[in-house]
């Protein structure tokens, strides 16, 4: 309810196009209080993809962009992380993010917005945003020519996670 996975691009240089991703489920897995040793995953159902507009939203999911018949899914897990910054709740991550069958090495960054206790449940909840860029001509997903569409996506997700 409190979580959402987007993603934004530009159009023709001057505009950006906003979508997100309705369908996703990712986690936090953490021995130490300050997530120091963090590893993310999250996978992403691509069909749920949504920008709001049905005609690009059904160009999105066709072969001329992530080909949900053959790819219905993108993943991350990453494999390190680290605080480079020198501030207690910025890290750098480090993982393997899986799209249109390709996989490629990204790092994105992460802020550690803290944690408290859910007044509803009791239970104790962490706030995390991973935000970075990543190519999309690197996953070959959509035309190769930026013109229409930049080929640069910028990757946002914000989430509330609780402790298991």
């Amino acid at each position: 309810m409190h979580s959402k996975l987007t993603f934004t691009v530009t159009h023709r240089g001057f505009s950006s196009i906003f979508g997100l991703f309705q369908k996703f489920e990712a986690t936090i897995t953490s021995s130490k209080s300050d997530f120091s040793d963090a590893v993310f995953t999250l996978s992403a159902d691509i069909t749920s993809v949504n920008t709001e507009v049905k005609m690009r939203d059904d160009d999105l999911r066709s072969a001329n962009f992530f080909d949900v018949a053959k790819y219905p899914n993108m993943t991350f897990k990453s494999t390190s992380i680290s605080n480079t910054t020198g501030m207690k709740d910025r890290f750098k991550i480090t993982g393997d993010l899986t799209m249109h069958g390709i996989t490629k090495t990204v790092t994105m960054d992460v802020w550690f917005r803290g944690t408290m206790e859910d007044a509803m449940s009791k239970k104790t909840k962490a706030g995390f945003q991973l935000k970075g860029m990543i190519n999309r001509a690197d996953f070959n997903v959509g035309p190769p020519d930026p013109f229409d569409i930049s080929t640069d996506v910028m990757i946002t997700a914000d989430g509330e996670f609780f402790k298991q």
